[in-house]
């Protein structure tokens, strides 16, 4: 996808999204920036799963629901759900009909996403920015920071009242800051 773009791309993630376009990215010239909002930012080797357990605070294992699938090789894997109870853990700060907005139209994350080790890490060559919800309590707000630091982000922005969806619950500090990666890259 990234080499069907011509000019220059700021890629953007939340959450375990981090990890996707910190993988992806590695190698691509056209991508500009990474911004990472309330994401992880996994380095060679580790895994979601060490990285959100590297500090307390992670409430969302509890609220995950586990359903069966049958991968393409046959094997069963689990695809993990928000409970209707995972509103505490997860958007405490959003009303509560949006949450069962979000909720039951969700796009569930397989288990394994926590054991499979990253294989590049594009943040060591690509400028990033990042977000640290403050009220995080899926990735703890301790292990974003760490994983921004680490990344030596141009920008850490800290939304002190925020769960995991700050982009829902404070969508203009989430937009002002891709448009301040956007503009510093461009």
């Amino acid at each position: 996808m990234l080499d069907s773009i011509s000019g220059p791309i700021v890629l953007v993630a939340h959450s375990m999204g981090g990890t996707v376009i910190t993988n992806a990215a590695a190698g691509k010239t056209n991508v500009k920036a990474l911004v990472y909002i309330a994401a992880f930012v996994p380095d060679v080797g580790e895994t979601q799963g060490e990285l959100i357990t590297k500090f307390p605070g992670s409430e969302v294992e509890p609220v995950s629901v586990p359903v069966p699938y049958t991968k393409a090789d046959g094997t069963t894997g689990i695809d993990l759900y928000l409970s209707k109870d995972g509103q505490a853990a997860f958007a405490a700060d959003i009303s509560t009909a949006d949450f069962r907005v979000l909720q039951a139209t969700q796009r569930p994350f397989d288990a394994d996403s926590f054991t499979f080790p990253t294989t590049a890490a594009a943040w060591r060559t690509i400028p990033t920015w990042g977000l640290v919800a403050g009220r995080d309590k899926a990735i703890p707000p301790a292990c974003e920071r760490w994983m921004y630091s680490r990344a030596n982000a141009r920008k850490i922005v800290e939304v002190p009242r925020s769960s995991h969806v700050v982009m829902i619950s404070h969508p203009k500090i989430v937009a002002d800051l891709i448009v301040d990666a956007a503009k510093a890259t461009s």
